[in-house]
């Protein structure tokens, strides 16, 4: 323990703040396909189902993201022979309640395609919900950097029919009217066109929300390895939300964006000046009350740092930093050590 002190004054300190990035890319084949159904999770509750990296029952695997679909209780797919139609509506409220919030009436507002919920023309009312796992996201997804690729022809993994989705423009055009933090509307061309967006991507969440109607062919599982047995809006009818999940699974081409970390960092500025810390208190600095690293009585005293101690208030030692290398410190000299703490 220190037997002395010196306090920081206001200019000794600031704060940092640094945002790390890390590509991931998850490839179709992790989806369906490298381990047949052995890192896909089903749930007796039945309303959404997980993909893991690896067979789910092995201790390494890692849960990279959930799927679920969802409509709404005016959407034009609600009818009378709809499998699980309670769930998939509740899914929707709930996915919804979540991420849009309510009016100010108390209703449930719906997904809208372009982020402004004041209109009623352009709600996404039938959706498919991909939840990435927050050991995939991090902090945040990282804005701009969102892309998505699925197979929208009746032909399964045809290269012709592979539909890119983004978030283009995202670093600079996103919406904040969510009660879940930031989002960006998802497109499929190379620039944001207004009304164009086929879903919205939370980037705090870490939950993608693409409409249905981006699958133009068949959309159910696959009869085959070639075709795909039904259309979508059939399917998200008559279809269990485990089998609709298992279809766009089958449909997964490509998913890459680039997480966020944030950190955060103090530091602390330890000035030392010419006339301190110029003895130790270490027992061995001193032999016959003289000080051994002098030679004469008339030199200089003279220390070695090697450490910074950071003490709270009642001097209750907080952190420790270790320097590289032992500094020369005598009254000939001041010192500026630089510590930086992240948190």
């Amino acid at each position: 323990m220190a037997s002395s002190y010196k306090n920081f004054s206001t200019s000794d300190t600031t704060t940092t703040k640094t945002l790390l990035h890390e590509v991931i890319p998850l490839t179709g084949t992790i989806a369906s396909g490298t381990y047949g159904d052995n890192n896909i999770k089903n749930y007796s509750h039945a309303m959404f189902q997980s993909v893991y990296d690896y067979p789910y029952l092995s201790s390494s695997a890692n849960h990279i993201f959930d799927l679920t679909v969802g409509f709404s209780s005016d959407s034009a797919l609600f009818g009378a022979s709809n499998t699980q139609v309670s769930k998939k509506i509740n899914i929707y409220n709930q996915m919804a309640q979540v991420l849009v919030g309510y009016d100010s009436t108390g209703n449930i507002l719906k997904f809208d395609r372009d982020g402004d919920l004041t209109t009623s023309t352009d709600k996404m009312k039938e959706c498919i919900f991909v939840n990435f796992s927050r050991l995939l996201t991090k902090d945040e997804i990282k804005k701009g950097s969102f892309e998505l690729k699925v197979l929208t022809g009746s032909a399964n993994r045809t290269p012709a029919n592979i539909l890119t989705i983004s978030d283009y423009g995202a670093s600079t055009e996103y919406r904040t009217n969510s009660p879940s933090g930031e989002y960006g509307i998802l497109y499929t061309s190379s620039a944001a066109v207004e009304g164009t967006g086929v879903g919205l991507l939370y980037y705090q969440a870490g939950i993608a929300v693409l409409t249905a109607s981006i699958f133009n062919g068949n959309f159910g599982p696959r009869a085959d390895t070639s075709t795909y047995t039904s259309s979508v809006s059939a399917y998200l009818i008559t279809g269990s939300i485990t089998g609709s999940c298992d279809g766009f699974r089958n449909r997964l081409y490509n998913i890459q964006f680039n997480n966020t970390t944030e950190l955060n960092s103090t530091i602390y500025f330890c000035r030392v000046n010419h006339n301190e810390f110029n003895y130790s208190t270490n027992p061995t600095y001193l032999s016959s009350s003289k000080i051994v690293v002098k030679n004469e009585s008339t030199d200089s005293p003279v220390s070695y740092l090697t450490t910074v101690g950071l003490y709270s208030s009642d001097n209750e030692l907080m952190a420790v930093a270790k320097l590289s290398e032992p500094l020369k410190k005598d009254p000939s000299n001041e010192l500026t050590i630089r510590v930086r703490l992240d948190y």
